[in-house]
């Protein structure tokens, strides 16, 4: 599945929808990676507050990539 995301909420969203299709709980995704659930808590409702180092651990664990592409014309000068 590729997710597209142009802001720390769709992110957060991302990151939770992952996640749960992959049936782990905040506390055993944590566990996965050496972080708390609260630590897991954050990164889905405020990934903008976390640090970077939390947000690829996440994202490692999820079996996810990070991919950066530019944007198409029609985006161009969206946030």
């Amino acid at each position: 599945m590729t997710y597209h995301t142009r802001t720390p909420y769709q992110l957060a969203m991302a990151l939770k929808d992952k996640r749960k299709t992959l049936e782990l709980t905040q506390k055993e995704a944590g566990r996965k990676i050496g972080l708390l659930p609260k630590t897991i808590s954050a990164l889905e409702t405020h990934p903008e507050r976390c640090t970077l180092e939390s947000l690829f651990k996440l994202i490692s664990a999820l079996d996810l990539e990070i991919e950066l592409h530019e944007k198409s014309q029609e985006q161009k000068g969206e946030w």
